[in-house]
């Protein structure tokens, strides 16, 4: 009996809360949400043996996306399928993940909120899971990591996926094939395959009701329509970053001041992202999360930054941790304290405290890219030899293509100091 798809009406319900539903996931302005997804079956994306000379897949992919994709310009979460989460155990899983969520990855819970993630994507990384096929079907772009055609019954609309999208190929550059698949995506590419995700889309309620009610023999209470719980609003999932963060910045303007900086998070021993710098760049620097599993790097970091409530009673005030921190870490140049999603305050080696707060969007929202970069910012403007009372009462800072408006607010009276000219030896 025809019965409809409750997963996929409560999906399609929720279209038009992408905007909220991306916030929620901390994607910031100009950032694009790729989404990883498996399945659970061996030749899956997450099972690493659909092909005998690629049994390393999902490492692979998990170090090159925090290798290639800048911080600032996208976001990326995982969901998994919930039969991996429990044949292996949380704990292993999040163990198998664990340097790619240092490096800023989250996992979407098994049950909950993965719906709200494949809405809010640019791009979902997947296979031939059923999460990958309702993505297509809403109109975001996929690109294939595994798929084991062999697998499907050929006639199967996801086996028609297969045929039509494409495909992840592990030479070459990883952020320059999921650039050209949200590029050169049409959004009714997959137009034949959504309509055969459900032939009574957004009836799928009524449709049960009748059944169920039939199955027992009753009338429908007809004073009252059939109806799906929505979707709700997830908690607000910023990224977060505890592996070393490499910052590769450059002064492109002075009069005002702006900066731009690129961030990565530093996960392995692999290439420098100074080795493809820019031209525009002119300096580097690390940044390190007090929170640090690498507490060794803290004390060669030229940036250490703290995330908490600014009346946190086991930190705050922010003005009394940068002190402290900064005599912790003798070898930084500026500690940041980051007590809002959009704003921090900075404490620079020579004891001048500063609160950095970016101007809101047209909307009146707060700006979401992670205020670190506005105190990368600062201590590139720093190391170039400037004062910092020329960057007061403001500073542009750009990610990527994104432009970020910053508020220089001096906390007190700055001091007269010798421009400083270098963080850790």
């Amino acid at each position: 009996m025809l019965a409809g798809d409750p997963c996929y009406d409560r999906i399609l319900a929720a279209l038009p809360q992408r905007a909220l539903l991306r916030r929620a996931l901390g994607v910031g302005p100009g950032q694009r949400l790729i989404v990883v997804s498996s399945t659970w079956a061996p030749r899956s994306l997450f099972g690493g043996d659909w092909e005998p000379a690629a049994d390393d897949l999902l490492p692979w992919l998990l170090s090159r996306l925090s290798a290639e994709l800048p911080a600032d310009e996208y976001r990326t979460v995982a969901v998994l399928h919930p039969n991996i989460w429990y044949g292996h155990g949380p704990g292993q899983v999040r163990a198998w993940l664990g340097n790619a969520r240092r490096a800023g990855l989250d996992a979407i819970p098994p049950l909950d909120g993965w719906r709200q993630a494949l809405i809010a994507a640019d791009c979902v990384l997947g296979d031939h899971s059923s999460v990958t096929y309702y993505a297509a079907s809403i109109g975001v772009p996929v690109l294939l990591g595994a798929f084991p055609q062999q697998d499907l019954d050929p006639l199967s609309p996801v086996a028609a996926l297969g045929r039509s999208a494409p495909r992840l190929v592990r030479r070459g550059s990883l952020r320059a094939q999921i650039d050209r698949v949200m590029a050169a995506h049409d959004p009714g590419r997959y137009k034949e395959l959504a309509e055969q995700t459900s032939s009574a889309p957004g009836e799928s309620a009524a449709l049960l009701r009748r059944l169920f009610y039939g199955l027992m023999g009753l009338p429908e209470p007809a004073a009252h329509p059939a109806l799906l719980d929505p979707l709700p609003l997830p908690p607000y999932l910023p990224a977060r970053r505890t592996a070393p963060v490499r910052v590769l910045s450059g002064v492109i303007g002075t009069a005002p001041p702006e900066v731009s900086v690129v961030r990565h998070a530093v996960v392995s021993d692999g290439p420098d992202p100074a080795d493809d710098a820019a031209p525009w760049v002119d300096s580097a620097h690390t940044v390190v999360d007090e929170e640090t599993p690498q507490t060794g790097r803290l004390r060669i970091a030229d940036v250490v930054v703290r995330y908490a409530a600014g009346d946190d009673p086991r930190l705050g005030p922010p003005a009394a941790w940068t002190a402290e921190a900064l005599d912790r870490y003798p070898y930084c140049g500026l500690t940041a304290y980051v007590d809002g999603p959009d704003r921090c305050v900075v404490r620079t080696r020579e004891g001048d405290l500063v609160r950095l707060s970016a101007a809101a969007g047209p909307d009146g929202r707060a700006d979401l890219c992670d205020p670190a970069a506005y105190a990368s910012a600062l201590h590139a403007w720093l190391t170039s030899g400037r004062d910092l009372a020329d960057a007061v009462p403001g500073i542009t800072v750009r990610t990527g293509d994104t432009v970020h408006h910053v508020t220089v607010d001096p906390l007190a009276p700055l001091a007269p100091v010798t421009p400083l000219t270098s963080g850790a030896p």
